[in-house]
């Protein structure tokens, strides 16, 4: 069974070109956080931090690859540097919505009745308000810093997860394999997570694939808003809103930050749309 999963995955990388384009773009993007990470702001052409290292609204060239802003500072340089924060913020978002969501739709979907209503309840109220919106008040409430956005996102992003979760074990619970582990005498805890999200997992990591872009494009969004990284600290959002006065004038400064945020997100959105084509095309055999 796993074998021909990743079979299945293994085709859908290998002969759709979208999914192939995303898992490049996607590996470049992974690429560029690690090695940013490990050599931190030695590894890059010019100290992103540091004004003045080429002449102010420099448009690109081999020098300054995506050229200076307006103090100089090397807007190559800068984008790299803020790889890293968007990479890790998505990450912990949609990992921690998987696990917390994922766990209590699981239980949710297996034991039905009052917890499976009550969960649907709570999902409905969160889905009532729109994501970005509460995300903002919690922020505000908190404080605008990467940490607090990270919280207020994890703490509104696991209801589709739940939801997704719930619907994997509805399907799965009435299987032959479940039901024998009821009648065994297993403990819920042990069916769910012996049973239920070893099968159901596989949704829920296709679905987190296409979840981290948007997470990416949400963040960005709220450090546009100057909720996340403060100045100095280079972040793609809020690149985008600080250059955002310049756009007439050297109309490089906010839009290569900003086409950089979509390319990462079409990439996590086209391996996304492979893997679950991949998933669609198991079940379907």
């Amino acid at each position: 069974m796993v074998n021909d999963k990743l079979a299945s995955i293994w085709k859908i990388l290998k002969f759709n070109a979208e999914t192939k384009l995303g898992f490049s773009m996607i590996t470049c993007f992974l690429v560029t956080v690690i090695v940013e990470i490990v050599g931190g702001y030695r590894i890059l052409p010019y100290n992103p931090l540091i004004p003045f290292a080429g002449p102010a609204f420099s448009p690109p060239s081999l020098s300054h690859f995506f050229g200076t802003n307006n103090i100089g500072q090397d807007i190559f340089s800068q984008v790299i540097a803020g790889a890293p924060n968007d990479a890790m913020i998505s990450f912990f978002v949609v990992m921690t919505a998987l696990t917390f969501g994922g766990v209590l739709g699981a239980f949710a979907g297996l034991k039905k009745g009052v917890v499976d209503e009550a969960l649907m309840r709570v999902t409905d109220t969160f889905f009532a308000i729109p994501a970005v919106v509460l995300a903002i008040a919690i922020t505000l409430v908190l404080g605008p810093s990467p940490v607090d956005v990270m919280i207020a996102l994890a703490v509104i992003w696991w209801p589709p997860y739940a939801r997704l979760a719930r619907s994997e074990a509805l399907r799965i619970s009435n299987l032959h394999f479940v039901e024998s582990a009821k009648l065994s005498g297993l403990r819920t805890s042990r069916i769910v997570f012996r049973h239920i999200l070893p099968v159901a997992i596989t949704a829920l990591l296709v679905y987190a694939t296409l979840d981290i872009g948007t997470v990416i494009i949400v963040y960005s969004g709220l450090a546009f808003l100057g909720l996340a990284v403060r100045p100095p600290y280079p972040d793609w959002g809020d690149m985008v809103a600080r250059y955002q006065p310049y756009l007439i004038s050297s109309p490089y400064m906010p839009i290569i930050p900003a086409v950089i945020i979509v390319i990462v997100a079409t990439g996590f959105c086209l391996l996304g749309d492979g893997l679950r084509a991949a998933l669609q095309t198991e079940r379907g055999s």
